[in-house]
Protein backbone atom coordinates (compact mmCIF):
# COMPACT_ATOMS: atom_id res chain seq x y z
CA UNK A 1 0.00 0.00 0.00
CA UNK A 2 1.68 3.17 -0.84
CA UNK A 3 1.13 5.65 2.31
CA UNK A 4 0.80 8.97 0.40
CA UNK A 5 -2.57 8.68 -1.15
CA UNK A 6 -4.94 11.43 -0.73
CA UNK A 7 -8.86 10.60 -1.68
CA UNK A 8 -10.15 13.73 -3.46
CA UNK A 9 -13.36 15.22 -3.41
CA UNK A 10 -14.60 18.55 -5.15
CA UNK A 11 -18.52 18.49 -4.04
CA UNK A 12 -20.70 20.85 -5.73
CA UNK A 13 -24.43 21.56 -6.02
CA UNK A 14 -24.94 19.10 -8.64
CA UNK A 15 -22.71 16.55 -8.33
CA UNK A 16 -19.54 15.09 -6.04
CA UNK A 17 -16.43 14.42 -8.00
CA UNK A 18 -13.79 12.35 -6.49
CA UNK A 19 -10.54 11.28 -7.43
CA UNK A 20 -7.06 9.95 -5.79
CA UNK A 21 -3.81 11.49 -5.45
CA UNK A 22 -0.18 10.70 -4.97
CA UNK A 23 2.83 12.79 -5.33
CA UNK A 24 0.88 15.66 -6.86
CA UNK A 25 -0.28 13.60 -9.46
CA UNK A 26 -4.11 11.95 -9.98
CA UNK A 27 -3.73 8.03 -9.87
CA UNK A 28 -7.83 7.01 -10.77
CA UNK A 29 -10.08 9.09 -13.17
CA UNK A 30 -11.91 11.28 -11.72
CA UNK A 31 -15.47 10.04 -11.22
CA UNK A 32 -19.05 11.89 -10.12
CA UNK A 33 -21.84 11.01 -8.15
CA UNK A 34 -24.95 13.07 -8.97
CA UNK A 35 -25.76 15.29 -5.01
CA UNK A 36 -29.91 14.81 -6.02
CA UNK A 37 -31.13 12.94 -3.31
CA UNK A 38 -34.34 12.23 -1.14
CA UNK A 39 -32.77 12.50 1.85
CA UNK A 40 -30.82 14.57 3.73
CA UNK A 41 -28.79 10.32 5.29
CA UNK A 42 -29.15 9.74 1.25
CA UNK A 43 -27.23 12.52 0.53
CA UNK A 44 -24.49 11.83 3.37
CA UNK A 45 -24.40 8.06 2.61
CA UNK A 46 -23.04 9.31 -1.25
CA UNK A 47 -20.24 10.91 0.31
CA UNK A 48 -19.09 7.77 2.09
CA UNK A 49 -19.67 5.39 -0.81
CA UNK A 50 -17.64 7.33 -2.97
CA UNK A 51 -14.90 7.33 -0.80
CA UNK A 52 -15.06 3.67 -0.28
CA UNK A 53 -15.49 3.77 -4.33
CA UNK A 54 -12.23 5.59 -4.41
CA UNK A 55 -10.55 2.48 -2.26
CA UNK A 56 -11.41 0.09 -4.35
CA UNK A 57 -10.63 1.60 -7.55
CA UNK A 58 -6.96 2.67 -5.95
CA UNK A 59 -7.34 -1.10 -4.28
CA UNK A 60 -5.50 0.82 -1.39
CA UNK A 61 -6.60 2.57 1.79
CA UNK A 62 -5.72 6.37 1.83
CA UNK A 63 -3.33 7.95 4.43
CA UNK A 64 -6.07 11.00 4.27
CA UNK A 65 -8.86 12.80 2.44
CA UNK A 66 -9.02 16.11 2.28
CA UNK A 67 -11.73 17.51 -0.12
CA UNK A 68 -13.35 21.45 -1.10
CA UNK A 69 -16.97 21.90 0.32
CA UNK A 70 -19.04 25.12 -0.25
CA UNK A 71 -19.73 27.25 2.95
CA UNK A 72 -20.63 28.60 5.17
CA UNK A 73 -18.17 26.31 7.35
CA UNK A 74 -15.87 25.88 9.77
CA UNK A 75 -13.54 23.90 8.11
CA UNK A 76 -10.93 23.25 10.82
CA UNK A 77 -13.15 21.32 12.84
CA UNK A 78 -14.84 19.97 9.81
CA UNK A 79 -18.58 21.39 10.48
CA UNK A 80 -20.82 22.59 7.31
CA UNK A 81 -23.04 25.10 7.59
CA UNK A 82 -26.30 26.31 5.72
CA UNK A 83 -26.14 25.88 1.97
CA UNK A 84 -28.07 27.33 -0.44
CA UNK A 85 -27.16 24.60 -2.79
CA UNK A 86 -27.78 22.07 -0.39
CA UNK A 87 -30.71 22.19 1.69
CA UNK A 88 -30.75 19.27 3.20
CA UNK A 89 -27.43 20.72 5.05
CA UNK A 90 -29.15 22.79 7.95
CA UNK A 91 -27.67 23.56 11.55
CA UNK A 92 -24.16 22.16 11.15
CA UNK A 93 -23.23 18.74 10.04
CA UNK A 94 -20.15 17.37 11.52
CA UNK A 95 -18.79 16.17 7.83
CA UNK A 96 -15.47 15.87 9.42
CA UNK A 97 -16.18 13.38 12.22
CA UNK A 98 -18.62 11.55 10.36
CA UNK A 99 -15.67 10.95 7.77
CA UNK A 100 -13.08 10.01 10.45
CA UNK A 101 -15.52 7.43 11.84
CA UNK A 102 -16.12 5.58 9.21
CA UNK A 103 -12.38 5.61 7.39
CA UNK A 104 -10.10 6.11 10.47
CA UNK A 105 -7.90 8.56 8.53
CA UNK A 106 -7.78 11.71 9.28
CA UNK A 107 -10.12 14.30 6.75
CA UNK A 108 -9.65 17.83 6.26
CA UNK A 109 -11.98 20.32 4.23
CA UNK A 110 -11.49 23.55 2.61
CA UNK A 111 -13.41 25.67 0.41
CA UNK A 112 -12.82 25.12 -3.14
CA UNK A 113 -11.56 28.60 -3.84
CA UNK A 114 -8.91 28.18 -1.58
CA UNK A 115 -7.84 24.87 -2.55
CA UNK A 116 -7.66 26.19 -6.17
CA UNK A 117 -5.24 28.82 -5.51
CA UNK A 118 -2.92 26.65 -3.39
CA UNK A 119 -2.41 23.98 -6.23
CA UNK A 120 -1.49 26.81 -8.89
CA UNK A 121 0.85 28.57 -6.57
CA UNK A 122 2.49 24.97 -5.91
CA UNK A 123 2.71 23.75 -9.31
CA UNK A 124 0.51 26.03 -11.81
CA UNK A 125 0.61 29.59 -12.42
CA UNK A 126 3.27 30.99 -9.57
CA UNK A 127 5.77 28.66 -10.63
CA UNK A 128 5.51 28.80 -14.13
CA UNK A 129 5.91 32.76 -14.42
CA UNK A 130 9.49 32.25 -11.57
CA UNK A 131 10.51 29.95 -14.11
CA UNK A 132 9.67 32.16 -16.90
CA UNK A 133 11.35 35.38 -15.34
CA UNK A 134 14.63 33.37 -14.66
CA UNK A 135 14.80 32.26 -18.26
CA UNK A 136 14.56 35.74 -19.16
CA UNK A 137 17.17 36.67 -16.96
CA UNK A 138 14.65 38.68 -14.50
CA UNK A 139 15.59 38.62 -11.10
CA UNK A 140 12.08 39.61 -9.96
CA UNK A 141 10.53 36.02 -8.40
CA UNK A 142 6.74 36.16 -7.38
CA UNK A 143 5.49 34.33 -3.93
CA UNK A 144 2.12 35.61 -3.55
CA UNK A 145 -0.88 34.93 -5.56
CA UNK A 146 -4.58 36.13 -5.48
CA UNK A 147 -7.13 33.85 -7.50
CA UNK A 148 -10.69 33.82 -8.61
CA UNK A 149 -12.97 31.65 -10.13
CA UNK A 150 -15.75 32.23 -12.19
CA UNK A 151 -19.28 30.09 -12.89
CA UNK A 152 -22.11 29.26 -10.88
CA UNK A 153 -20.38 31.28 -8.35
CA UNK A 154 -17.87 33.69 -7.24
CA UNK A 155 -15.00 32.13 -5.64
CA UNK A 156 -11.71 33.34 -4.52
CA UNK A 157 -8.26 32.43 -2.22
CA UNK A 158 -5.03 33.56 -1.12
CA UNK A 159 -1.49 32.20 -0.92
CA UNK A 160 1.15 34.20 0.48
CA UNK A 161 4.19 33.03 0.28
CA UNK A 162 3.39 29.44 -0.01
CA UNK A 163 1.34 29.35 3.04
CA UNK A 164 -2.77 29.08 2.08
CA UNK A 165 -4.27 32.31 3.91
CA UNK A 166 -7.69 30.26 5.73
CA UNK A 167 -8.51 33.22 8.17
CA UNK A 168 -9.81 32.99 11.78
CA UNK A 169 -13.51 32.45 10.99
CA UNK A 170 -12.10 30.06 7.80
CA UNK A 171 -13.95 33.04 5.47
CA UNK A 172 -10.36 34.47 4.21
CA UNK A 173 -10.69 35.22 0.55
CA UNK A 174 -14.14 35.15 0.24
CA UNK A 175 -14.65 37.94 -2.45
CA UNK A 176 -17.91 36.61 -3.46
CA UNK A 177 -20.12 38.71 -1.75
CA UNK A 178 -17.90 42.14 -1.99
CA UNK A 179 -19.74 45.12 -2.86
CA UNK A 180 -21.13 45.03 -6.25
CA UNK A 181 -19.65 47.93 -8.12
CA UNK A 182 -22.25 48.78 -10.39
CA UNK A 183 -25.15 47.66 -8.30
CA UNK A 184 -24.10 48.81 -4.82
CA UNK A 185 -27.02 47.11 -2.75
CA UNK A 186 -26.45 43.98 -4.31
CA UNK A 187 -23.14 41.53 -4.17
CA UNK A 188 -20.29 41.06 -6.89
CA UNK A 189 -21.27 37.69 -7.40
CA UNK A 190 -24.58 38.66 -8.70
CA UNK A 191 -22.70 40.26 -11.43
CA UNK A 192 -19.73 37.41 -11.86
CA UNK A 193 -21.05 34.38 -12.42
CA UNK A 194 -23.12 32.09 -15.13
CA UNK A 195 -26.41 33.45 -14.63
CA UNK A 196 -25.00 37.34 -14.43
CA UNK A 197 -23.71 36.75 -18.06
CA UNK A 198 -27.23 35.42 -19.27
CA UNK A 199 -29.01 38.38 -17.72
CA UNK A 200 -27.16 40.92 -18.86
CA UNK A 201 -27.06 39.40 -22.57
CA UNK A 202 -31.05 38.70 -22.53
CA UNK A 203 -31.60 42.05 -20.95
CA UNK A 204 -29.32 43.64 -23.66
CA UNK A 205 -30.67 41.96 -26.61
CA UNK A 206 -34.31 42.05 -25.36
CA UNK A 207 -35.49 38.91 -24.67
CA UNK A 208 -36.32 37.05 -21.55
CA UNK A 209 -33.98 35.70 -19.79
CA UNK A 210 -34.80 31.75 -20.66
CA UNK A 211 -34.53 32.24 -23.84
CA UNK A 212 -30.75 33.66 -23.14
CA UNK A 213 -28.17 31.58 -24.36
CA UNK A 214 -25.50 29.79 -22.38
CA UNK A 215 -22.11 31.66 -21.40
CA UNK A 216 -19.81 29.45 -24.05
CA UNK A 217 -22.38 30.73 -26.59
CA UNK A 218 -22.47 34.26 -25.50
CA UNK A 219 -18.45 34.37 -25.77
CA UNK A 220 -18.69 33.15 -29.75
CA UNK A 221 -21.50 35.33 -30.20
CA UNK A 222 -19.35 38.13 -28.73
CA UNK A 223 -16.35 37.12 -30.80
CA UNK A 224 -18.44 37.24 -33.88
CA UNK A 225 -17.82 33.51 -34.13
CA UNK A 226 -21.94 32.44 -33.68
CA UNK A 227 -24.33 34.08 -35.08
CA UNK A 228 -26.47 36.58 -32.39
CA UNK A 229 -26.56 39.91 -30.73
CA UNK A 230 -22.93 40.99 -30.83
CA UNK A 231 -23.64 44.22 -28.67
CA UNK A 232 -25.23 42.39 -26.04
CA UNK A 233 -22.97 39.82 -26.03
CA UNK A 234 -19.93 42.50 -25.29
CA UNK A 235 -21.71 43.90 -23.44
CA UNK A 236 -22.01 41.20 -20.64
CA UNK A 237 -18.86 40.21 -20.55
CA UNK A 238 -17.78 44.17 -20.04
CA UNK A 239 -20.24 44.10 -16.70
CA UNK A 240 -18.35 41.28 -15.91
CA UNK A 241 -15.34 42.88 -16.10
CA UNK A 242 -15.79 45.72 -14.57
CA UNK A 243 -16.95 44.34 -11.60
CA UNK A 244 -14.29 41.93 -11.48
CA UNK A 245 -11.68 44.69 -11.78
CA UNK A 246 -12.77 46.23 -8.95
CA UNK A 247 -13.14 42.83 -6.82
CA UNK A 248 -9.09 41.88 -8.08
CA UNK A 249 -8.14 45.64 -7.76
CA UNK A 250 -9.35 45.74 -4.02
CA UNK A 251 -7.55 42.22 -3.49
CA UNK A 252 -3.85 43.22 -5.37
CA UNK A 253 -3.35 46.24 -2.55
CA UNK A 254 -3.32 43.80 0.31
CA UNK A 255 -1.86 40.50 -1.67
CA UNK A 256 0.43 42.43 -4.55
CA UNK A 257 1.54 39.36 -6.44
CA UNK A 258 -0.12 37.45 -9.17
CA UNK A 259 -3.65 36.75 -9.62
CA UNK A 260 -4.95 33.27 -11.78
CA UNK A 261 -8.36 33.07 -12.63
CA UNK A 262 -10.49 29.66 -13.46
CA UNK A 263 -14.04 28.52 -12.97
CA UNK A 264 -16.20 27.23 -15.92
CA UNK A 265 -16.67 30.96 -17.45
CA UNK A 266 -12.08 31.72 -17.50
CA UNK A 267 -12.47 30.14 -21.13
CA UNK A 268 -14.00 33.08 -22.20
CA UNK A 269 -10.52 34.61 -21.46
CA UNK A 270 -9.99 36.06 -24.92
CA UNK A 271 -13.07 38.50 -24.92
CA UNK A 272 -12.85 39.30 -21.10
CA UNK A 273 -9.24 39.28 -20.43
CA UNK A 274 -7.99 42.54 -22.43
CA UNK A 275 -11.28 44.56 -20.88
CA UNK A 276 -10.24 43.76 -17.74
CA UNK A 277 -6.57 44.79 -18.20
CA UNK A 278 -7.55 47.88 -19.40
CA UNK A 279 -9.67 48.43 -16.34
CA UNK A 280 -7.25 47.27 -13.84
CA UNK A 281 -4.58 49.96 -15.38
CA UNK A 282 -6.83 52.87 -15.51
CA UNK A 283 -6.77 55.49 -13.23
CA UNK A 284 -9.24 57.51 -11.08
CA UNK A 285 -9.70 60.98 -11.82
CA UNK A 286 -10.45 63.14 -8.28
CA UNK A 287 -11.37 66.66 -9.14
CA UNK A 288 -9.33 66.88 -12.40
CA UNK A 289 -6.36 64.93 -10.64
CA UNK A 290 -5.26 61.79 -12.23
CA UNK A 291 -4.74 59.07 -9.17
CA UNK A 292 -3.60 55.57 -10.18
CA UNK A 293 -6.46 52.78 -9.26
CA UNK A 294 -3.22 50.09 -8.30
CA UNK A 295 0.48 51.32 -6.93
CA UNK A 296 1.52 48.55 -9.47
CA UNK A 297 0.44 48.10 -13.32
CA UNK A 298 -1.21 45.08 -14.66
CA UNK A 299 -0.12 42.67 -17.33
CA UNK A 300 -2.22 40.35 -19.67
CA UNK A 301 0.04 36.92 -19.11
CA UNK A 302 -1.74 35.35 -21.62
CA UNK A 303 -0.96 37.64 -24.36
CA UNK A 304 2.36 37.20 -25.66
CA UNK A 305 3.53 41.05 -26.05
CA UNK A 306 2.19 42.03 -22.61
CA UNK A 307 3.79 38.77 -20.97
CA UNK A 308 7.23 39.42 -22.88
CA UNK A 309 7.04 43.23 -21.19
CA UNK A 310 6.39 41.85 -18.28
CA UNK A 311 9.21 39.81 -17.95
CA UNK A 312 11.49 41.78 -19.28
CA UNK A 313 14.32 43.12 -17.18
CA UNK A 314 14.55 46.74 -16.19
CA UNK A 315 16.34 48.55 -13.72
CA UNK A 316 19.72 49.69 -13.26
CA UNK A 317 22.86 49.87 -10.41
CA UNK A 318 22.81 52.65 -8.28
CA UNK A 319 25.73 53.79 -5.87
CA UNK A 320 25.64 53.44 -2.24
CA UNK A 321 26.63 57.06 -0.68
CA UNK A 322 29.69 57.89 0.25
CA UNK A 323 31.15 54.57 -0.79
CA UNK A 324 32.21 52.28 -4.47
CA UNK A 325 29.40 50.31 -3.63
CA UNK A 326 26.75 49.35 -6.03
CA UNK A 327 23.07 48.18 -5.61
CA UNK A 328 20.10 47.09 -8.27
CA UNK A 329 17.25 49.05 -7.98
CA UNK A 330 14.19 48.45 -9.83
CA UNK A 331 11.45 51.15 -9.64
CA UNK A 332 9.00 49.25 -11.68
CA UNK A 333 6.07 47.10 -9.91
CA UNK A 334 4.34 44.60 -11.84
CA UNK A 335 1.82 42.37 -11.39
CA UNK A 336 0.67 39.87 -13.85
CA UNK A 337 -2.48 38.17 -14.53
CA UNK A 338 -3.28 35.01 -16.19
CA UNK A 339 -5.63 31.74 -16.66
CA UNK A 340 -5.24 28.56 -14.96
CA UNK A 341 -1.87 26.25 -16.01
CA UNK A 342 -3.24 23.04 -14.09
CA UNK A 343 -7.35 23.30 -15.16
CA UNK A 344 -9.54 24.40 -12.06
CA UNK A 345 -10.38 20.83 -11.28
CA UNK A 346 -6.92 19.40 -11.30
CA UNK A 347 -5.42 22.51 -9.42
CA UNK A 348 -8.15 21.77 -6.56
CA UNK A 349 -7.08 18.20 -6.39
CA UNK A 350 -3.03 19.19 -6.42
CA UNK A 351 -4.02 21.78 -3.44
CA UNK A 352 -6.27 19.53 -1.66
CA UNK A 353 -3.23 17.24 -1.63
CA UNK A 354 -0.77 19.51 -0.74
CA UNK A 355 -3.03 21.03 1.83
CA UNK A 356 -3.35 17.05 3.28
CA UNK A 357 0.39 16.44 3.57
CA UNK A 358 1.48 19.49 4.89
CA UNK A 359 -1.18 19.27 7.67
CA UNK A 360 0.61 15.42 7.90
CA UNK A 361 4.04 16.75 8.13
CA UNK A 362 3.06 19.39 11.00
Amino acid sequence: MNNDIIFILDAGGTGFKFSAVCDYKEIIEPFTIPTASPTHEDLLQKLIDGFHECEQRCGSKAKAISFCFPGPADYPNGIIGDLPNLPTFRGGVALKAMLENEFKVPVFINNDGDLFVYGEALGGLLPQVNAMLEQQGNPKRYKNLFGVTLGTGFGGGIVIDKVLLSGDNSAGGEIWCSRNCLYPDTIAEDSVSIRAVRRVYAREAGIAFDEAPQPYDIFKIAQGEQPGNQEAALKAWDELTTVLADVIGNGLRFTDGLVVIGGGLSGAWPVFMPMLIKKLNEPYNVDGNVIPRMETEAFNLEDVNDCLRFAEKSGKMITVPFSDQQVWYDPTKRVGVGITKLGTSSAVAIGAYAFAMHQLEK
